[in-house]
């Protein structure tokens, strides 16, 4: 058994996230373990860059209110307590809506040391049409 210590909390680099985003970085396994664990907060209104995860991903909502939206279209509201999986592959994002900010314990396994591919910004108008559905 061992204490991990606390991590300094570093702000998300701006070639894969927009707005104000801050990561405390909580586990990163070693062989035989592949988890990689990390608390993720959001300003309102930040969110990732589009991505995907080789072995996929877990999101568990601490705090606030987030969304998670698909190529496809699909939209989920993640609140306290809420847990979404995306599974192997899937192009997605996530982050806060624009009047809260979003807190979440991000899990993934790494796969040959990569956790995820990291695509290109969402859109204003592609944030904009998933906020939209919150309010339903």
């Amino acid at each position: 058994m061992q204490l991990i210590p606390t991590a300094p909390t570093a702000k998300a680099p701006a070639s894969r996230f927009t707005g104000d985003v801050y990561v405390n970085a909580l586990h990163s396994g070693e062989a035989p373990s592949r988890l990689v664990a990390a608390m993720v907060r959001f300003a309102p209104g930040a969110r990732t860059n589009w991505h995907s995860h080789p072995l996929g991903q877990a999101l568990h909502c601490t705090d606030g209110t987030g969304i998670v939206a698909t190529r496809d279209g699909t939209v989920i509201v993640m609140r306290p307590g809420d847990t979404v999986h995306t599974p192997p592959g899937e192009e997605h994002w996530h982050g806060a809506t624009r009047d809260s900010m979003m807190c979440h314990l991000a899990m993934v396994e790494h796969d040959g040391g990569q956790s995820a591919t990291w695509l290109e910004p969402v859109s204003d108008r592609d944030y904009e049409t998933a906020h939209a559905q919150t309010r339903r």
